[in-house]
């Protein structure tokens, strides 16, 4: 595992994950919203933002946390490993919730409201975004390492055993 992308629906615990293994790995992790997103709540444009992800894909090692489903496919070609975080929507829409006025790593600001728009995207995912994403990772299975995790147990008894 040198290059891993850590995908799921928001909420599910991606960024958590993601700084654990960084710190068992000593791999450095980037966060896609961190890349997307300016401190004044702007955004690169599409070009900005797929010059510094190729940039970052061309490193030798990261960990890349992030869903941001138009530039997947350029991630799956170049990881090695991918974790996806397939969480029931309940437990995702109260992590998102939880973090509400919480500062964040991952998030050039802090989030004071559980946007509607935001929530129906998480009540969305499992149907919308989760096929499109089991599609890719089909089409990838084999050159890849793809580990799926159901709970956010999964994911630390990974952490915990499997390093």
């Amino acid at each position: 595992m040198e290059k891993i992308i850590i995908i799921g629906c928001s909420g599910s615990g991606k960024s958590t994950f993601a700084r654990k293994l960084s710190a068992k790995t000593n791999i450095p992790l980037y966060y896609l919203d961190m890349i997307w997103h300016k401190p004044d709540k702007t955004t690169l444009t599409e070009r900005e933002f797929d010059e510094q992800l190729s940039a970052l894909l061309n490193q030798d090692t990261w960990i890349i946390d992030g869903n941001y489903q138009r530039t997947l496919e350029m991630r799956l070609k170049k990881c090695d490993t991918v974790f996806l975080l397939d969480i029931p929507t309940h437990i995702c829409l109260e992590g998102a919730k939880s973090r509400i006025g919480k500062q964040r790593v991952d998030l050039p600001w802090l989030e004071t409201e559980f946007e509607e728009d935001f929530q129906q995207w998480i009540y969305q995912y499992p149907n919308k975004s989760l096929p499109k994403i089991m599609e890719l990772l089909d089409k990838y299975k084999n050159d890849k390492q793809i580990i799926i995790f159901k709970s956010r147990d999964e994911a630390e008894n990974f952490l915990a055993n499997s390093l």
